[in-house]
């Protein structure tokens, strides 16, 4: 048997040794190095452990610029990040824009508003009990995303609002050897503000390379009465043109519900699993709140969506009207989508505004 690189760590290997070597970064350690952590001697907690000194939790946090970009981790290869957490406040999650870069590559793989990267995309906190993505009070953002590289990773982060605010992170890897067939981990963030008449909103297109899609997270504002969930998101790959190679029979189905995710009481029923959920679903207030809103995703862990030479994924926003016919709907739906792939990737369009992302 060949010796283990730390890799794909689960309840399978979670006893096998390896020469794989842990690191963390963090406020306290902002390089990751070896015998580095806690030696700040200024920093965000600097009033507090004032009487105590360093080793005192002096530096738990950094205060995120407005219009700024931080780099949060640059760490030389080859490695894997293997979990990641965060906190900021809610108001912010729209404006807090997350970018990763693998082996010095120009443009980014992922870049995601903060707050759908980790399926809260409506700017208000709501629990994810899922595999890859945990978020747990009071907005403790966690990913387990395995996330390989070669020569080099790098993450940052952009304050696109107008005030300066704190953001407390850790960022843990493995440096060790990456094998030849591991592909490199994509997010990209799309929004239809709202979907044209008889027309769909695409999540992802442009994909060109061998890979596989992992997951779909949605953040959905209805604009209409009734049941808005008819729609068939659709993965057209390898030369597809009309017609995809995958269809899936509404949207309900696709994130893992039916019938409408109607509880026995005459409401949506929230849920989340490991795999799929419809954890958040935000109702009008008869005040300032006049749209239902709400959150979903669907992670293809068990059953990726493989590509070999190329990938385009949309979704239809349907709903019913009279006489038993479909109404095409012009809802609010956000997107964000993750895969793997070979490099090099084409790159993304560009992120709209900030008033084009702005939760309204």
């Amino acid at each position: 048997m060949s010796e283990f690189n730390g890799l794909g760590m689960g309840l399978g290997n979670l006893s096998r040794v390896s020469k794989a070597k842990t690191r963390s970064i963090s406020a306290e350690n902002f390089t990751g190095e070896k015998g580095k952590g806690a030696m700040a001697t200024e920093g965000t907690g600097a009033g507090p452990a004032r009487e105590l000194g360093k080793g005192w939790k002096v530096s738990p946090s950094i205060m995120l610029q407005p219009g700024n970009t931080v780099t949060l981790a640059e760490i030389e290869g080859p490695g894997v990040i293997q979990s990641m957490w965060m906190t900021c406040f809610p108001a912010h999650w729209r404006n807090t824009i997350i970018r990763m870069y693998w082996d010095g590559e120009e443009t980014p793989s992922v870049e995601v508003p903060y707050g759908d990267f980790f399926c809260n995309g409506w700017c208000e906190r709501i629990n994810i009990n899922s595999l890859p993505i945990s978020v747990n009070p009071a907005g403790g953002m966690n990913s387990y995303w395995e996330m390989p590289f070669r020569k080099s990773a790098k993450i940052t982060i952009e304050n696109r609002d107008h005030v300066e605010y704190p953001l407390y992170y850790q960022i843990n890897y493995a440096l060790t050897e990456i094998p030849e067939d591991m592909a490199y981990f994509h997010a990209q963030w799309r929004r239809s503000n709202p979907v044209q008449y008889k027309d769909v909103h695409t999540l992802v297109d442009g994909i060109k390379g061998i890979g596989h899609y992992v997951g779909t997270y949605l953040a959905w504002q209805v604009n209409s009465n009734g049941w808005w969930g008819e729609g068939e998101i659709k993965f057209y790959m390898d030369g597809d043109k009309e017609y995809p190679t995958i269809v899936s029979t509404g949207t309900e189905d696709y994130f893992g519900g039916a019938w409408n995710f109607e509880h026995p009481q005459g409401e949506y029923g929230t849920f989340s699993t490991p795999f799929l959920g419809l954890p958040q679903v935000i109702k009008p207030d008869g005040l300032y709140r006049s749209q239902q809103r709400f959150g979903m995703y669907r992670w293809h862990i068990m059953d990726p969506i493989r590509f070999e030479e190329e990938l385009k994924v949309t979704i239809q926003a349907l709903g019913w009207r009279s006489e038993g016919r479909y109404l095409p709907l012009q809802d609010d739906i956000a997107s964000t989508t993750f895969w793997y792939q070979l490099e090099p990737h084409v790159e993304f369009p560009k992120l709209p505004s900030k008033d084009e992302l702005e939760v309204i």
